[in-house]
């Protein structure tokens, strides 16, 4: 690992541990010339996947993309970004496990809609606003008068007794 400092090759690790998040490893490195001390993440290289657009052209999936596209939705909400992390992660894994390696976005699309539906109905909604093209304040009107008739899961507190 290149030093940010002085641009060395030889480094050693300090200190290895598992990220809050539990997908990555965190480890802290010195670099044997400078002795400048620095982070670096280890993740497991995920498999290729091409997202499949509406007009037919593929391009690799991006996880930043997804995480700006979640953030943007969650701008100025009580939303921490470690709950965002978690929703991509949750989103990612859904996807590798579920469906080929071409995904179409509509896919992709509806599982980030389900997750902000189970964490916090404005991003829900600013997320659809964008996703399916609101063309005017009627079709805002209508997507939230259906929020109220649909089931809202509790994220924080389960239903214990059915």
């Amino acid at each position: 690992m290149r030093c940010p400092k002085c641009g060395g090759i030889e480094d050693k690790v300090i200190d290895s541990r598992l990220s809050k998040d539990g997908y990555s490893i965190r480890r802290r490195r010195e670099c044997i010339v400078c002795e400048f001390r620095f982070t670096t993440y280890e993740q497991i290289e995920r498999a290729d996947i091409r997202v499949i657009k509406r007009d037919g052209r593929g391009e690799p999936f991006d996880r930043h993309k997804l995480l700006s596209g979640v953030s943007k939705a969650c701008e100025k909400r009580p939303i921490s970004m470690e709950q965002l992390e978690k929703i991509v992660e949750e989103i990612i894994h859904d996807l590798e496990t579920n469906y080929p390696r071409e995904i179409p976005s509509s896919v992709i699309g509806a599982k980030v809609m389900e997750k902000l539906h189970e964490l916090d109905e404005v991003a829900y909604v600013r997320y659809a606003s964008v996703y399916r093209h609101f063309q005017d304040i009627g079709e805002f009107i209508d997507e939230i008068q259906s929020l109220e008739k649909r089931p809202k899961s509790n994220v924080l507190q389960p239903e214990l007794f059915k």
